[in-house]
């Protein structure tokens, strides 16, 4: 018997792709509120494709959410690269290789405990050269391009890559370790900043510590990573496309980390070896709000297309690697930075979703993109503007303001109840009650069946999150798995419960007709597929009415406060000082946002609040009536232009997230550009016949007198030019005709014939 044929790497069968595509959008749907795509109109078609994801803040959810939104709105199916430690794990790599992934190793996957201890002899004016106690580097486990690395501090462990093995106890590196902490770890001193640069420069000291003995390490191999890199030239080269997240794994930090050099040599390598594949490169932002909790929200936004000069891919092929590396990756960084929200902290986060909170004080509800986009532009003026003593004050009193409504157990958005009388409050709060009570008729029997799933779920995604944690060098919390194995948990526990009750249910039926509340003569297989049908739909019905009913009992507290005379002033105190506090972020906006942004008064996110300046009142449109009594033959035998907000405007044309009533249709934060609507006017010609043509309307700027005005003048110049036609046709009965008469008649009737 033959052996059997050893799939390729990455290889893809589209209908179990689109079967397990089909089957996780589901959980993804339950799991998530709202997926938003924004700019998924930049994905090309056809071609080969590198999508370049981050942050990668949820772990197994993040390639899923890519496919479903490439799939749903591009119709094109990814080969994402996934970690070849994840690949071995039984469900999850089954399902992986099913869909396409392809397996990429991971040095720090790999780690392992060395013996002996290290440390720098001369930290100051050698810090490539490391010295072992008790060490054997020419062991097998130490090699050329593997990695040294430090035990973790604050969650964070250092590396450096091995450049030469100078003998058992010497090793020399291709770069420093990095940061305070490493030269502490390596020296035994605490004469350094936090960047790790010695205090006296050179004329500190150079050995380490008096009776430092070193740190103990862990030692990371060398991969080779040819086969991956080859699958993945041969995908893009078929025209394919490939997903990757360039940090290299999960995490939950607040900015992007280093970007791991594989993403630039897969696409350098692919033009060098092809260079007419037509690469591009499409940054994606996973920007998540509480990515980790039940029915959050998400915007997956793609950015601009980049593509790789074919001559930096001859220059990466011609040896200058580091060069042409070094360009891709500050290219792809800065592509990434443009669809991602990063802070320096997670203080600093909180800080500019407080200041996006209170830059719009009126309490519109603004759409997913804009929220993200206004994110991103306050951090950028917040990281321009940080050392500005407006921006501090301003930062101390925000802070201040959180601490106030926080030890009112109030959220910001709930302050706004200090508006509403007490008599008002009172009678609402009795409202929502009552319906609160209402809606937990259909939510507490889900919840009841069902919570034990959410138990469960909950309780092992922590489980997996401490060890994760114990086992990354890059993680905070391990927040990035929990949502992950919330949803693995829920797939397998759901349908043991369900068959729990189905069971359950049937055995009391023979055994006493469920204590009497179901008649006789039930035949089991009917009473088996009713409990099939009824137990996911009383779960989906608890989770719908239970997203209600949780926003209104979260709205109980604030009313209670309000009702209550002593925390219903503080309230109105709160109320107060953030109306002033509002109004002065949007002044220090308005003074700082043009300074920063060139675009900012046309494109402005929020208006202007505060301006007294009323809005100007459009001029009255003319009516169709109106435009026939005044026009010399039908208006049908001419093209207006449509509005776009007339009910002729064409909006097939528009992405189905879209529409020209939504906000999100500014044109920074649409998924897409508006279709140009084509005029189809009439083939021009010679002579007397020429029609006449309105000038573009864009230079009117809305005046439609103006447009009234120049349709008349056209009307009038056409009947003019009839008139004149007239009296020639005259002439040319009574002989009186020319040689250029002639000839404009010709031209006439040509003109006649085309149109």
């Amino acid at each position: 018997m033959a052996p059997k044929k050893k799939k390729d790497i990455g290889y893809m069968n589209k209908y179990v792709y689109d079967a397990f595509l089909w089957t996780f959008s589901v959980l993804v749907e339950l799991f998530f509120r709202e997926v938003h795509p924004r700019g998924s109109w930049k994905v090309p078609k056809e071609g080969p494709v590198l999508f370049v994801c981050a942050p990668h803040a949820n772990q197994f959810v993040d390639p899923l959410i890519l496919m479903r939104v490439v799939k749903k709105e591009t119709e094109r199916r990814i080969h994402v690269l996934t970690a070849e430690k994840s690949m071995k794990r039984k469900f999850v790599g089954t399902m992986a290789a099913a869909s396409g992934a392809v397996p990429v190793g991971r040095a720090m996957d790999k780690t392992r405990p060395a013996s002996g201890k290290i440390y720098l002899p001369d930290a100051v004016n050698d810090p490539l050269l490391v010295r072992g106690v008790g060490t054997n580097f020419e062991a097998n486990d130490f090699q050329v391009g593997g990695s040294l690395v430090l035990p973790k501090v604050n969650n964070v462990a250092a590396s450096a890559e091995i450049l030469e093995i100078k003998g058992p106890e010497e090793i020399r590196l291709k770069r420093p370790f990095k940061g305070g902490v490493a030269m502490q770890q390596l020296t035994g001193r605490n004469d350094m900043t936090e960047d790790g640069i010695f205090v006296n420069g050179k004329s500190s000291a150079i050995g380490p510590a008096p009776g430092y003995e070193g740190t103990v390490f862990q030692i990371a191999p060398k991969l080779n990573q040819t086969e991956v890199y080859d699958a993945v030239h041969t995908v893009l080269h078929r025209g394919g496309t490939i997903a990757i997240f360039p940090e290299g794994g999960s995490h939950d930090r607040t900015e992007l980390l280093p970007l791991k050099a594989g993403v630039a040599i897969m696409s350098l390598g692919t033009v060098a070896s092809k260079p007419d594949c037509n690469l591009k490169i499409i940054p994606v932002g996973m920007n998540y709000f509480h990515a980790h909790k039940f029915r959050s929200r998400a915007v997956i936004e793609f950015g601009n297309a980049i593509e790789v000069p074919v001559e930096l891919a001859q220059r990466f092929q011609a040896g200058e690697r580091r060069e042409a590396i070094g360009q891709m990756l500050e290219t792809i960084r800065e592509g990434l930075i443009s669809v991602t929200v990063t802070a320096p902290d997670y203080d600093t986060l909180m800080l500019i979703q407080a200041v996006r909170r209170l830059y719009n004080p009126k309490g519109t509800k603004l759409p997913l993109p804009r929220v993200v986009e206004l994110n991103r532009r306050l951090i950028q003026g917040y990281n321009k503007y940080k050392d500005d003593p407006r921006i501090v004050d301003l930062k101390k009193e925000v802070l201040s303001y959180n601490a106030q409504i926080l030890a009112l157990g109030v959220r910001d958005h709930q302050v706004q109840y200090a508006r509403v009388s007490g008599v008002t409050c009172f009678f609402l709060f009795w409202y929502r009650l009552v319906k609160l009570c209402l809606l937990s008729i259909f939510v507490v029997p889900g919840t009841l069946m069902f919570g034990l799933v959410f138990l469960t779920s909950k309780w092992y995604s922590k489980r997996k999150a401490r060890q994760a944690l114990a086992e990354s060098n890059v993680k905070v919390q391990a927040r990035d798995v929990l949502a992950t194995w919330k949803l693995l948990v829920a797939m397998a526990v759901a349908p043991l419960v369900y068959t729990y009750y189905v069971v359950l249910i049937t055995w009391l039926y023979h055994y006493n007709r469920v204590f009497g509340f179901l008649p006789d003569g039930l035949r089991k297989r009917y009473l088996i597929m009713a409990q099939v049908m009824i137990y996911p739909t009383v779960t989906y019905a608890a989770l719908r009415f239970g997203e209600a009913a949780l926003d209104i009992f979260k709205s109980l507290g604030p009313l209670i406060k309000m009702v209550n005379p002593w925390t219903g002033n503080e309230l109105a105190k709160a109320q107060a000082r953030r109306e002033k506090l509002a109004e002065r972020i949007t002044d220090i906006i308005n003074t700082l946002g043009p300074e920063m942004f060139d675009d900012f008064h046309s494109k402005r996110i929020i208006s202007d609040p505060f301006t007294q300046s009323p809005p100007a009142t459009p001029p009255r449109q003319k009516s169709k009536a109106d435009a026939e009594r005044e026009a010399p033959e039908p208006v049908e035998s001419y093209d207006f232009p449509a509005s776009p907000t007339s009910p002729t405007s064409d909006r097939n044309g528009l992405h189905k997230n879209e529409s020209f009533t939504d906000l999100a249709n500014q044109d920074i934060f649409s998924t897409r550009p508006s279709t140009p609507k084509k005029h189809h006017s009439r083939r021009p010609s010679g002579g007397f016949g020429q029609g006449f043509q309105l000038k573009p309307f864009s230079t009117i700027d809305g005046n439609l007198d103006e447009v009234s005005k120049r349709i008349k003048s056209g009307m009038r110049s056409r009947g003019h030019r009839r008139s004149s036609v007239e009296d020639w046709h005259q002439e040319e009965e009574s002989g009186a005709t020319t040689p250029r008469s002639e000839a404009s008649h010709d031209e006439l009737t040509m003109s006649r014939k085309e149109r």
